[in-house]
């Protein structure tokens, strides 16, 4: 239907042109290259035809190897859209998107996320105090996450931020077997902070150790415990 028409059909009169909007509105929307082309929906003048038992059927057109497929009971579904010609295969396309779901769901579970947890400390803090939250520290880059560990400083404290550095140097430098800083103590405002990290190699609550691998990809996310 074309656009003028259209009009027509919700009661706008035929003598009325479609504004630039309306013509818009009837446009077919952008091609999603992205998704897998199957079947009619492949539309190159020849292709590559792999059939379903992996024999090479050599290049033919697309409306050949549809038949082929048909005669199958099967689907022609494109692999391999930047070879020269595409490489298409003689499938099952419905299990074929089950099995790429289900590699997606495995990938996912093996996906770990590491969260940014955040410990802060005042520069008056007492050894009870900062022992107890060093725990926490160990017990964190055990589970796999990054740790913030960060100095808030308070009206006068601001005068003396070098208290502040030696309280993440000692901690830095006490953690040294089981994690790495990713920057050395920063002031921003009225915070001194550093990121720590599992070292590589690092056996929970113990020293390093040949082989293991503490890192884990995915999403980071930050959260603060006082």
């Amino acid at each position: 239907m074309s656009a003028a028409n259209a009009w027509q059909a919700v009661g706008v009169g035929a003598h009325r042109k479609p504004t630039e909007e309306a013509r818009i509105a009837f446009e077919r929307g952008p091609r999603r290259d992205d998704r897998t082309r199957v079947n009619e929906r492949i539309r190159v003048r020849e292709i590559r035809v792999i059939d379903d038992t992996g024999e090479q059927l050599g290049i033919m057109s697309p409306q050949q190897a549809l038949v082929i497929a048909r005669q199958k009971g099967l689907d022609l579904v494109e692999v391999a859209a930047g070879a020269v010609p595409p490489v298409c295969r003689i499938m099952d396309f419905g299990k074929y998107q089950y099995q790429e779901q289900k590699k997606a769901r495995e990938a996912r579970k093996h996906q770990k996320v590491i969260e940014i947890k955040e410990i802060k400390f005042r520069p008056k803090v007492d050894e009870h105090d900062y022992q107890f939250k060093k725990k926490h520290i160990e017990r964190f880059l055990a589970d796999g996450d990054k740790v913030k560990a960060t100095i808030f400083f308070r009206g006068r404290e601001m005068a003396h931020p070098d208290i502040g550095r030696r309280i993440l140097e000692r901690l830095i430098d006490e953690l040294a077997d089981v994690a790495i800083a990713e920057n050395s103590p920063r002031l921003e405002g009225n915070q001194m902070h550093t990121i720590l990290s599992r070292k590589t190699g690092a056996r929970p609550g113990g020293p390093v150790a040949a082989g293991g691998a503490g890192q884990a990809s995915g999403n980071i996310k930050l959260r603060a415990h006082r």
